[in-house]
């Protein structure tokens, strides 16, 4: 008696559905992933012009930051942790102060940073954003 062979039927991955499932992966993956955008600084900033405006001496506090990262305040050196404070006593004797923040070119931004959130933790709302000076 013959045994016949049966044919094997080929293994085919149906394609007429892989297109349906590939979008809806795609609709998935777009729907929940979530994307980051940098918000950076959030500084009110005036608008371009030429306005110069004359402010009293007594007014303004000079706050310097020098390539080596150390802080002065009015020409003294103050520790970044101790700035909050100190401005915080100045804002205290005077209300129209206006802190003037300075930085050395090669100043790290970390170290800006630092000092910027000393001056919100003091609640100093008067700050003055100087531009280094030029070699």
């Amino acid at each position: 008696m013959l045994i016949g062979k049966k044919k094997e039927k080929d293994v085919e991955i149906p394609s007429a559905s892989l297109s349906d499932i590939v979008f809806l992966l795609l609709i998935f993956f777009l729907v929940t992933t979530s994307i980051d955008t940098e918000k950076g600084l959030d500084l009110v900033l005036p608008p371009p012009g030429e306005q110069q405006i004359k402010i009293p001496k007594k007014n303004i506090t000079n706050l310097l930051i020098n390539e080596a990262g150390e802080a002065l305040l009015d020409g003294k050196v103050i520790e970044i942790s101790q700035i909050s404070k100190t401005i915080k006593e100045k804002l205290l004797a005077n209300e129209l102060l206006i802190v003037s923040v300075k930085t050395d070119d090669n100043t790290k931004y970390d170290t800006y940073v630092r000092v910027l959130d000393q001056l919100k933790k003091a609640d100093a709302k008067r700050i003055s954003l100087a531009e280094p000076e030029k070699d």
